[in-house]
């Protein structure tokens, strides 16, 4: 059976972890979703692994809709949410419903995330009212790399945690199901996943959290750029496919492939 938003809250409450990855690619989702991954997030982070950008603020809604659409078609088990890119859902509650709205009618996706917390409650509600599921994102927000300095660890100091745990009940109150939690220190996702009543989804953030989510191309080691520290690399795929595709160009370069029919018989 699909997996429907109401059972990821109902998976925190029996205390059963959630499983996410992101996916890109029917291919690959495909794959992921038979591997019995629970959430499938097609991640603006495809901004730097499949389209070569140097962070996530130049994906268009076009992309993540073009992905969303290749995801949704892989995912049979899966629950499908799509980042919302930046600058869709910042503007106003009635551009985010639209851009929204495309993610879920264009692309077939379940749900959207987008990041932020008290400054976006006003784009989470009007969504939930609509009928768009939503996942919030705190800690370290991509789409804000400009604004934090870079890819560092966020609610170091009692005061700035205080903050996240009030945002991530605020986005609640607003109606999203779940919110990731980035880049924070394991005991304040410890105290932020006890204190509200939808799932925490760690990267980077301890073991407490209901689920965890990992990019699919670090955990796999097909990225061959920087890896966060945290990350666990279950394969080292780019190896294998470099060795793979070596082994490809030597043999047709040798003209052992491919290889030559075999002569038939000669007859009497």
């Amino acid at each position: 059976m699909p997996i429907r938003v109401p059972e990821l809250k109902d998976r925190k409450r029996r205390g059963e972890k959630i499983v996410v990855l992101t996916a890109y690619d029917a291919t690959m989702a495909r794959l992921l979703d038979r591997a019995g991954v629970d959430v499938l997030l097609v991640g603006d982070s495809l901004g730097m692994v499949v389209l070569g950008y140097g962070s996530t603020v130049p994906v268009t809604l076009e992309e993540m809709i073009h992905h969303t659409r290749a995801v949704s078609r892989g995912a049979e088990r899966a629950l499908v949410v799509a980042d919302m890119p930046f600058l869709t859902y910042q503007v106003s509650p009635a551009e985010a419903v639209r851009n929204a709205g495309r993610l879920l009618k264009d692309g077939g996706a379940a749900a959207v995330k987008l990041e932020g917390g008290r400054a976006v409650v006003d784009v989470v509600k009007r969504l939930v009212d609509v009928g768009i599921p939503v996942m919030g994102h705190l800690g370290l927000l991509p789409q804000s790399i400009h604004k934090m300095g870079g890819y560092v660890r966020q609610a170091k100091r009692p005061e700035e945690a205080a903050v996240l745990l009030e945002d991530a009940v605020a986005l609640e109150e607003a109606g999203a199901f779940a919110v990731v939690l980035e880049a924070v220190p394991a005991g304040v996702a410890r105290a932020v996943t006890a204190g509200i009543g939808i799932p925490t989804i760690g990267i980077g953030a301890g073991p407490d959290c209901d689920g965890q989510v990992l990019v699919s191309y670090d955990m796999l080691g097909l990225f061959d750029g920087f890896v966060p520290p945290f990350v666990k690399q279950y394969a080292h795929l780019a190896d294998t496919i470099t060795a793979a595709a070596q082994a490809y160009v030597e043999d047709v370069r040798a003209g052992r492939y491919p290889e030559a029919p075999a002569k038939a018989p000669a007859t009497t």
